[in-house]
């Protein structure tokens, strides 16, 4: 490095790695040989997982990051290490430029009024955002009600031009009500009603939603694996995060069209470990694959946040309901943004034997 890039390595606020190819740690910037609690030349060459206590299986997904030369952004996952007690972080992984094969690695603690808050994660702020949003909702709707049948009323006592102005109040007012409508759907979620599932099934009637509809525009590839188990999951509310995924990959690509590709597969080592400190394996994996423009930076670390989104007019809940649903089920929802390629990826356990037999 040049003494300015070695200044700005040094000044980073967040903890920063690089990894070599073997994801071995090569270099510590001051904030992460802080949140590890030793030096840099203590742990120079020893992989970096086994340095991270982290809640979710990065090796593989690293990997594919490196290989494909493409930033990987994980959300809201337990970080800790040896000598740390575990806090919820924003991790983001991406190349080094002029360093073939080796990686930064970025964490960044999730903070709650300027620090990590105890007894409640941001997880729990967001709730708290949601309920009170879902209050409010439900207060507005009552005179909006009002509102719209004033402007109906008086629309019949006027000229067509004065008329173009109460039509656009009824307009907008039904607009803002679909859109409170959104906000209670979130808060109304029912609890996911689980038995053995079909993937596939339930990704083809995604796939045919999407065809007449959110994604008419764009062509739609299947990439299966045949060999899958039944997965354990309510196909309704899968049925429901596949289509708004499809959504959001037709809005991206607009009228220009362009490919999504729906894919499943096995992967053994997937495992996580749940709230309750009990790990769970996850091996079925769906993917909905884009070639649009990509997430755009400022928010790819935080898109299953409530209210965060990159289109004009966007609510931001359909991400947030999305990992809500996959969180019920004890899954994993994660993405991958670069220009040109968007991945987000579903993560599901399979259904029990017994289930399996009924």
């Amino acid at each position: 490095m040049t003494k300015q890039e070695d200044m700005i390595w040094n000044s980073l606020p967040v903890p920063a790695l690089v990894l070599d190819g073997q994801d071995r740690i090569v270099r510590l910037n001051p904030a992460a040989e802080g949140f590890l609690m030793c030096s840099s030349r203590a742990v120079e060459g020893q992989i970096a997982w086994d340095r991270l206590a982290i809640d979710a299986p990065l090796e593989k997904a690293v990997s594919r990051a490196r290989d494909n030369t493409a930033a990987l952004f994980v959300n809201d996952v337990d970080v800790g290490t040896g000598d740390r007690a575990p806090m919820q972080c924003n991790l983001q992984i991406a190349p080094l430029t002029g360093c073939e094969g080796h990686m930064i690695l970025t964490i960044a603690p999730r903070e709650l009024s300027g620090r990590m808050t105890q007894g409640k994660s941001v997880r729990s702020a967001a709730k708290t955002a949601i309920g009170m949003a879902e209050m409010l909702a439900h207060e507005i709707k009552n005179p909006l009600a009002g509102i719209t049948g004033a402007a109906q009323l008086l629309s019949m006592n006027l000229s067509p031009d004065d008329r173009e102005l109460t039509d656009l109040i009824v307009t907008e007012s039904r607009r803002i009500v679909g859109l409170l409508d959104q906000v209670e759907q979130f808060g109304n979620l029912r609890a996911p009603k689980l038995r053995a599932m079909n993937l596939h099934d339930v990704l083809d009637r995604a796939r045919r939603s999407a065809l007449l509809g959110v994604a008419a525009q764009m062509r739609i590839a299947e990439d299966y694996d045949p060999s899958l188990p039944l997965a354990l999951g309510d196909p309704d509310q899968i049925l429901q995060v596949l289509q708004n995924l499809l959504k959001n990959a037709g809005e991206a690509a607009g009228k220009s069209g362009g490919q999504i590709t729906l894919r499943s597969f096995y992967e053994h080592s997937l495992r996580v470990r749940g709230e309750d400190g009990a790990e769970r394996s996850l091996p079925l994996q769906v993917e909905v694959i884009d070639d649009g423009p990509g997430l755009p930076p400022e928010i790819a670390g935080d898109v299953f946040d409530p209210f965060v989104s990159g289109r004009e007019n966007g609510t931001g809940l359909g991400l947030a309901l999305a990992a809500k649903v996959i969180s019920d089920h004890i899954g994993w929802i994660s993405v991958n943004s670069v220009p040109g390629r968007t991945v987000f990826r579903i993560s599901l356990p399979v259904a029990p034997r017994e289930m399996e037999e009924d």
